[in-house]
């Protein structure tokens, strides 16, 4: 069956172009395909034609700073934020490792504890999933939700032994990796000691190599979030209500005394500015190297401090206990890090032995700064096109870039829901290079044409990329305006990239930089190109035209 990637994405690109999906994509009457417009029956014709396709490396880089951590803005404007944590190793792309680093603040300046003599009782890390959309699934409900519930007559409230009755729901999280087996990675929490320069560019990337210091904290997160209501037997009343996410209690606790609490009343807590070089921020990594990715909410990280301080009324001192939040949220610098390791992978044989000339049989595609594929429909074909148009008066009807699964490994990257894909037009460096601030929408994106659609049948299923408003400009010999000069539109190669567009709540696209490419965690191969022009499920451009009978 074909399909849109999700019918969500179509409603996207509706909301975004409006209008556009009514406007007729085929010419003007007095340029080609004129007879397409007449009451005269038209015959349609298929033709493949041959393009380059190859493997195109980033480096392993991305940026991957809180500007390109937003995989949408709601109706009030605020910002969706979308973080990676774990490592996965397979052959086809080798190892991959997602940590992540953040800045923190207190919550005012200047903070008193409360009163006197504070000390730290406990120091908690909470990490939170996104909230689960029509279009993206971060956490599994439904059947796959296991309740405990179990009572304790010693949980302390308010310094008083009570018994209370404690309900945990868990829910596994959307793995992507090795989900068989044990499910099992130790988190580790980090001091970060190097000074995070949002102004500094170097620290927008996500390969920046970032110094850390002590050990915070370790916890083993078994692959799922759990949420927590607590409730006094002798009444009901609610106690303690722990949002779903993941908590570790971090037992380096002499840390937070000695660099904090003692710090009371010293410039070093004095205000932010101060304290974002003081405190440069924590790093949560794993220890594992072979396990899985999954997402989480870098916006909804919590970290609090349990802490007792002197409290004296009437002459008599008590030692309540209080909580310090410390802030996590947007005003903080934050930035994905990626780690590769592509050592006798499958792609690093086909990166070193890559033609951009001709070709590569196998395209690689991965998210999170790994390799994209650069499209090129050839000059000759253009010319071919032109001359069959002309000669036959024919209009283009349809144009799509077809691409095969891999047949060898279609069932090991990800289901259809994973896959996602970026098309977008960009002319390339004298030495083959993607200039990034150079990229554009293609005219069918623009146009409202939409992007791909998949068929999954037969085996292993293929991609259409839709490139009509491409092909037709080109060969009608449409203009465009460049720097204020009019020309001739330009055959430019065409970048697929692993993630989508970001958008706003409306389906207003956030930009051609705005996709969910830095924390996209899908991989996927496809077949390329055959230079004997032999294999049916090559890398082909699928013309359809138009012609009288």
């Amino acid at each position: 069956m074909t399909h849109n990637l999700k019918r969500t994405f179509a409603i996207l690109l509706m909301a975004f172009f409006g209008s556009t999906f009514l406007h007729n994509c085929e010419p003007d009457p007095d340029s080609l395909g004129e007879q397409l417009f007449n009451d005269d029956a038209a015959q349609g014709n298929e033709i493949a034609y041959p393009v380059i396709a190859y493997n195109y490396s980033n480096n392993d880089s991305i940026r991957s700073d809180a500007a390109r951590l937003i995989s949408a803005v709601s109706e009030s404007g605020s910002a969706s934020y979308v973080g990676v944590l774990g490592a996965f190793t397979e052959n086809q792309f080798g190892m991959q490792k997602a940590s992540y680093v953040t800045q923190l603040r207190m919550p005012v300046d200047n903070y008193d504890f409360n009163g006197a003599n504070p000390k730290v009782d406990s120091v908690v890390l909470v990490v939170r999933p996104p909230a689960n959309t029509a279009a993206n699934t971060y956490f599994f409900e439904g059947d796959s939700l296991k309740t405990k519930t179990f009572e304790k007559t010693d949980f302390p409230v308010d310094g008083v032994a009570t018994a209370v009755s404690i309900e945990k729901k868990m829910y596994p999280v959307r793995k992507y990796g090795k989900t068989a087996g044990s499910k099992s990675m130790k988190i580790n929490v980090h001091e970060v000691t190097t000074f995070i320069d949002a102004n500094d560019d170097s620290f927008k990337r996500s390969n920046k190599t970032i110094s850390t210091g002590e050990l915070l904290g370790s916890g083993v997160f078994d692959g799922t979030i759990s949420s927590t209501s607590i409730t006094k037997k002798s009444d009901n009343s609610v106690v303690f209500t722990g949002n779903l996410g993941f908590r570790m209690k971090l037992s380096n606790t002499d840390f937070f005394q000695t660099h904090i609490l003692d710090k009371k009343g010293k410039p070093e807590l004095q205000d932010a500015s101060n304290f974002i070089r003081y405190f440069k921020g924590i790093k949560i990594s794993v220890d594992e190297t072979d396990k899985y990715l999954y997402q989480f909410s870098p916006n909804d990280l919590q970290l609090i401090m349990y802490y007792k301080y002197d409290k004296t009324d009437n002459g008599t001192t008590t030692r309540p206990q209080t909580t310090l939040n410390f802030n996590l949220g947007g005003s903080n610098a934050h930035l994905g890090l990626y780690e590769y390791s592509r050592s006798g992978s499958s792609f690093a044989a086909a990166l070193a032995a890559s033609n951009p000339s001709e070709g590569d049989e196998r395209l690689f595609v991965q998210g999170m700064g790994g390799p994209s594929v650069v499209v090129k429909i050839k000059d000759e074909t253009i010319a071919k096109l032109k001359d069959i148009f002309v000669k036959d008066k024919a209009g283009i009807v349809s144009a799509k870039i077809r691409i095969y699964l891999d047949a060898a490994t279609w069932k090991n990257t990800g289901s259809t829901e994973d896959r996602r894909f970026s098309l977008l037009t960009n002319t390339l460096d004298a030495g083959g290079k993607i200039d990034y601030k150079k990229l554009a929408f293609t005219s069918d994106l623009t146009n409202g044409l939409g992007l791909y659609y998949f068929k999954d049948k037969p085996e292993p299923g293929y991609y259409d990329f839709v490139v009509t408003k491409t092909v037709k400009d080109l060969v009608e010999g449409k203009k465009e305006t460049v720097d204020g000069t009019e020309q001739l539109v330009v055959n430019k190669p065409l970048i697929i990239s692993a993630g989508t567009f970001a958008a706003n709540a409306t389906g207003t696209l956030l930009g051609v930089r705005n996709t969910t490419r830095a924390f996209d965690m899908n991989r996927i191969i496809l077949t390329g190109v055959d230079k004997t022009n032999t294999n049916p499920k090559r890398i082909q451009l699928l013309v359809t035209y138009g012609t009288k009978k």
